[in-house]
Order: C-alpha cells, then sequence, then structure tokens
C-alpha cells in the first residue's frame, strides 16, 4: 500500500497537466463546431475537394461534421493521441526511472515480492488514468451542452469518450513491457513520443486502403470513432485486439520482472 501511495502522489502533477491540457484542446476544437454547424454546406463543398485518401488519413467524414456527435468523433482521433502520450508516458516510466533515479536496489530490498512491487506501481499509474478520464469525461459533457445545436445521444457519447481510455490502456501497457525490459532508457518523453506518432502515422497509412486486416497494426484504428458515432457500438474483433495486447503485455512484463537483475548503484 506504500509504494501505490508513494506512486499516486508522484503523479499528480502529471495528471493534473495531462488532465488540464487534453480539456484545453478539446475547448479550443470544440469551440470551432457553432462557427462550422452554421455553414456547414460551404464547409462540406470545400473538404469535398480534398482527395479521398487525405480525409481518410485524417478521420475526416464529411457527411457527419454537421452534428456535435460527428464532429466530436472527428476531432476525438487528435486527442486520443495526447492521451496515448499520457498513457505511454507513465507505462515506460514505472520501472525505468528507478533504474534512472538509481532507486532500484533500495526499492528491491523492501520486505516485499517483486509481483507486489509492480502491481502497485500499475495500479498507481491506471489510477492516475482513471482521474484524467473522469475530469476529461465531466468536462467533455459540460462543453458539449454549451455547444450543441440539437440534442444527442448520451450513450453514444460516452462510447466515444470511453475509447481515451481503452487506448491508453493499449499503450500503458506497451510501455510496462519496454520499461521492464530495456537495460536502461535515457529519455522517457522522447521513446514514448517515437512510439505513439509511430503507431498515429501507421494508422493514418491504413486508413487510406480498404483493407481492414491492416488496421490491427495500429491501435488507433482499433475504436472507428465515426462508426461509434453512427452505430453506437464497438466492434468486436479490435476490442478483443486491444484486450490482447493489454493482457500478453502485462504477462510478458511480470514474467520477466520478477527474473530480472536488478543492478545495484
Amino acid at each position: 500500500m506504500n509504494i501505490f501511495l508513494h506512486e499516486l502522489k508522484s503523479y499528480g502533477k502529471s495528471t493534473l497537466i495531462w488532465s488540464v491540457s487534453l480539456v484545453a484542446l478539446l475547448v479550443l476544437f470544440m469551440s470551432m463546431y457553432p462557427s462550422i454547424a452554421a455553414d456547414i454546406d460551404s464547409f462540406k463543398k470545400l473538404l469535398d475537394s480534398y482527395p479521398e485518401a487525405v480525409r481518410k488519413a485524417i478521420g475526416l467524414e464529411v457527411e457527419n461534421l454537421g452534428s456535435v456527435l460527428g464532429f466530436y468523433a472527428y476531432i476525438f482521433l487528435y486527442l486520443s493521441l495526447c492521451g496515448a502520450i499520457q498513457g505511454m508516458n507513465i507505462g515506460t516510466s514505472i520501472i525505468s526511472k528507478e533504474i534512472r533515479d538509481k532507486t532500484a536496489d533500495f526499492l528491491m530490498t523492501k520486505p516485499v515480492s517483486r509481483i507486489t512491487v509492480l502491481t502497485s506501481k500499475i495500479l498507481a499509474a491506471l489510477t492516475s488514468l482513471v482521474a484524467t478520464n473522469m475530469f476529461f469525461l465531466t468536462a467533455a459533457s459540460m462543453m458539449l451542452d454549451q455547444v450543441k445545436t440539437e440534442e444527442y445521444s448520451a450513450a453514444t457519447f460516452f462510447m466515444i469518450t470511453a475509447t481515451l481510455f481503452y487506448v491508453q490502456l493499449i499503450f500503458i501497457a506497451l510501455g510496462v513491457v519496454i520499461s521492464v525490459i530495456a537495460r536502461k532508457i535515457k529519455s522517457v518523453l522522447t521513446l514514448s513520443l517515437g512510439t505513439v506518432f509511430t503507431f498515429f502515422i501507421v494508422g493514418m497509412l491504413v486508413s487510406t486502403g480498404n483493407n481492414e486486416a491492416k488496421r490491427y497494426l495500429s491501435p488507433f484504428k482499433y475504436f472507428d470513432t465515426a462508426a461509434i458515432s453512427r452505430s453506437s457500438s464497438y466492434e468486436p474483433s479490435f476490442l478483443l485486439a486491444g484486450a490482447g495486447i493489454v493482457l500478453i503485455s502485462l504477462l510478458v512484463s511480470y514474467f520477466v520482472f520478477i527474473r530480472k537483475d536488478i543492478h545495484a548503484v
């Protein structure tokens, strides 16, 4: 419990910064909606001139932009990008920060098992993400109520917003694996940005084609927010794929961590 509380306290400042940053980005995007909705026909004509491949790459479905949920679904891809960086950054630092700060050997002398240590750290990281998502959900609900031009489905809104947490879970799990396997990580942020943006670019590239199987290459394409806004449902195969990545990543993390040599200072 002491490890959990210590880790949770250490995430306090970064959790607040990420939460406020995500909400600020949301407010910036959604404040554009009333102007777009007021002149949606002209806006659609302008966007229709874009090549179809470009529209697919950036997740733009012109016909849905007139509704508040359609616009929210479109901008959510970029909000998820920021959330993924937060998740990856936290996951990658879980163990690597102990090695970088030369506190790993001290931590291992505590009368607790390595499983307990890693579990406490992961639970603290998940608590940080839950706090971010609860703050974001509340702010997003208030923002959409302010700018809406018509009523929207609260259930669909929640499903779209929940994908932020699902994407973060995938990246935090990937980050934990890297943190446990890597001998030493010099810059957590650099590694996190590189990994997340690589998956994001891959997701943009696979969107330009019609091969659905390629969507499995990028976690950003596991949740098609535009499709969710239309059908109010997730795609089961991609939900399972995401859950599989999280489960396998955590199993590998525990397997490696309990056998890993922790070098003393």
